[in-house]
């Protein structure tokens, strides 16, 4: 009769078991994950309470604390929100991400905005654009372009029509009143100004292309820092057409070789 329930009560023996080894090793897990938090130390760090352009000047509800193991603090980081107040971003800054020393502008830098992120030796000039002049408003902030003009004639100094660029490899500031791209993709708009950094003296071509033309934006490759000088285009240089050579005249008269004994000689008919 013992024999007949032998199995059962091996199965049922068998699955206690794993049962009970099943509960000891979760309770072990847990108290060694509960061992390692307990031994990592930790501190707060102050990041983005959302998404920052940049040359945002930085508020209090702009800023919040999260835990950061101190052994892998990133350098430049702070740990008190209070620091960074008034502080100005020199970079954008996505949500949750550290504000650290070098995205900022210098503390006695206590104005946001455009001015903020301008490079000290260079100046901010803004030209109105259209949909053609501003390559159809696929430029954003960052890009880099060249600008042409086109002089008519009878402009100051210029007997007939002539293009040519003018400033190469020029950085886009804004574009409207927005200083970032917001999104990752390109997306066209109706933009009617586009402020450029310039030097003082790439400021005075602009100004006088300005007056004096049409000025029309070239978008370019960021990677492409080659400057070309090019001569301008004028209207017979475009209507120009290449020369072909022209066909030889044939002569008016015949030439016969004559051979006597071991003399050749010609003659002309």
């Amino acid at each position: 009769m013992m024999s007949r329930f032998m199995p059962f009560f091996i199965l049922t023996a068998g699955i206690i078991m794993a049962l009970i080894a099943g509960v000891l090793t979760y309770e072990r897990l847990k108290e060694t994950h509960r061992r390692k938090e307990e031994v990592i130390p930790a501190t707060k760090v102050a990041v983005a309470a959302k998404d920052l352009s940049r040359g945002t000047k930085l508020t209090g509800e702009m800023i919040k604390t999260v835990s950061w193991p101190k052994d892998t603090l990133p350098s430049g980081c702070f740990t008190a929100p209070e620091d960074l107040t008034d502080r100005v971003l020199l970079f954008a800054v996505r949500e949750n991400q550290p504000i650290l020393e070098n995205l900022l502008a210098p503390k006695d830098v206590t104005v946001g905005g455009l001015c903020a992120i301008l490079n000290p030796h260079k100046r901010a000039m803004a030209v109105r654009v259209d949909d053609v002049i501003g390559v159809g408003g696929l430029i954003n902030p960052q890009s880099r372009v060249d600008v042409f003009v086109t002089m008519h004639e009878g402009a100051s100094g210029v007997s007939k029509p002539l293009s040519k660029v003018v400033l190469q490899n020029i950085l886009v500031l804004a574009v409207g009143n927005q200083i970032e791209q917001k999104d990752q993709e390109a997306k066209a708009g109706s933009v009617k100004v586009v402020t450029l950094e310039v030097t003082p003296e790439e400021g005075e071509k602009l100004a006088l292309a300005v007056n004096s033309g049409r000025i029309q934006l070239a978008l370019r490759n960021p990677l492409n820092t080659e400057t070309i000088e090019t001569k301008g285009a004028t209207i017979p240089a475009l209507l120009a057409c290449p020369r072909s050579s022209p066909p030889k005249a044939r002569p008016d008269y015949f030439t016969v070789k004559i051979m006597k004994g071991g003399t050749l000689t010609e003659e002309r008919f």
